[in-house]
């Protein structure tokens, strides 16, 4: 009988210790897979580079390369298309309008330009005028050559005028690329140069004194 027992109890021992011998080696295999597999993955940031700002879509509505076009995707990258938004720096409106600048178009009634979407697409176009008139000795010097990797059109340089003013845009033209003004979301007059390049604006006027009438 004790015979048995201590037959037993030494079986019992064996198995035991190939049991866990096996569970290690399945738990180390896994572990080594697992490691491989972490390996071979890729990393992922949220936070853009330049050039992904660049090339990033945000606007999906298929207007070519129209005024309209231009229009709805400036006012897209500016405010995602809404007229009432007004940000945490004060800017107002789907094209995100300094009041400033609003003052200097005529326009003095904040409450009123908000809730107006006939002013603010006026005061786009007033303000587009008087960036061409500032700007439109830059524009036949520059448009069509390559400055900092991006090729310089008309409609890219009057963006870059509506995010960074157009005396920033002459200095970065002017200093071909070397004096970049970027705005308070590091958003560079480069970016949109590139971004809203090659949109039709031909038809806008030059017009130093350009106001947005409400009628």
């Amino acid at each position: 009988m004790t015979q048995k027992i201590t037959k037993i109890f030494i079986i019992s021992i064996v198995v035991f210790f190939i049991a866990s011998g096996f569970t290690a080696k399945i738990t180390n295999a896994s572990a080594d897979a697992t490691v491989v597999k972490v390996a071979k993955l890729k990393l992922y940031y949220t936070v853009l580079n330049e050039d992904e700002i660049e090339e990033s879509t945000d606007f999906s509505i298929f207007l070519g390369k129209s005024f309209t076009g231009f229009k709805e995707a400036l006012g897209f990258k500016e405010s995602q298309g809404r007229y009432s938004a007004i940000n945490s720096f004060g800017y107002l409106g789907k094209y995100q309008f300094g009041k400033s600048t609003l003052k200097m178009l005529g326009v003095y009634n904040m409450q009123y330009f908000i809730n107006s979407s006939l002013l603010q697409e006026k005061a786009f176009e007033a303000n587009l005028s008087r960036n061409k008139w500032v700007l439109r000795r830059d524009i036949k010097r520059f448009v069509g050559k390559t400055i900092s990797g991006v090729k310089v059109t008309e409609s890219g340089i009057l963006a870059a005028a509506h995010l960074g003013g157009p005396g920033s845009v002459k200095k970065f033209l002017r200093s071909y690329g070397k004096n970049t003004f970027s705005d308070a979301n590091g958003i560079s007059v480069r970016i949109y140069m590139k971004k809203f390049a090659g949109y039709n604006v031909s038809h806008l006027v030059e017009n130093q004194k350009a106001k947005a009438k409400s009628s």
